[in-house]
């Protein structure tokens, strides 16, 4: 009974390669949103939809080009339309990347039940060639009068991951659940 126990969490343990700095942040922001989400918090998707749209837009954009019925020299006026578009369209999708998104790795509605109007943003960075990771949970609506201060972490991943690069979910957890929590009991902005 005790090898199956052991056998199920060794197949259900995050492993990171320790060399490749993508994969520990994909991991840890991947733990993140789990972490949010089991503290009733729903993610909200629109920002992703936006992006979604303004991404098939500009695929629209390229096919049509692509596959117009009339051979170049003709069509010449109608590729220069769409190289316009292409890049206007371009131009806004970084732009809403560059302004809203940030670093963010998930946008949430507020709890049910809860007091507050507005959800969540958290983002997280890990620079390249450190090991410092730093994760930022902030009001969706910064501006709202129940807005509260951003709280931040900033560690080590060495404090959360083994020798071998599986990651110890219960440390983890327990420094975002702490900084949740100091968000939640952060004192509002006073307007």
């Amino acid at each position: 009974m005790q090898e199956k126990k052991a056998e199920t969490a060794n197949k259900n343990a995050k492993k990171a390669n320790l060399l490749d700095h993508g994969s520990i942040k994909h991991i840890l922001d991947e733990s993140v949103t789990e972490i949010v989400k089991s503290r009733g918090y729903v993610e909200d998707v629109r920002m992703s939809n936006i992006r979604l749209l303004l991404g098939t837009i500009i695929i629209v954009i390229a096919l049509v080009a692509q596959f117009y019925k009339k051979k170049f020299p003709e069509n010449r006026d109608f590729l220069i339309g769409c190289i316009v578009l292409y890049i206007v369209f371009n131009g806004v999708l970084q732009l809403v990347i560059y302004t809203k998104e940030k670093n963010a790795i998930l946008f949430t509605y507020p709890p049910a039940g809860s007091v507050t109007s507005t959800g969540l943003v958290v983002s997280s960075k890990l620079p390249r060639f450190s090991d410092l990771y730093t994760l930022t949970i902030a009001s969706a609506d910064p501006k709202s009068i129940s807005a509260g201060k951003p709280v931040e972490l900033t560690k080590s991943v060495t404090q959360w991951f083994t020798k071998d690069g599986v990651l110890v979910e219960g440390l983890f957890w327990k420094d975002v659940e702490t900084l949740i929590n100091d968000y939640a009991t952060e004192p509002k902005k006073k307007k």
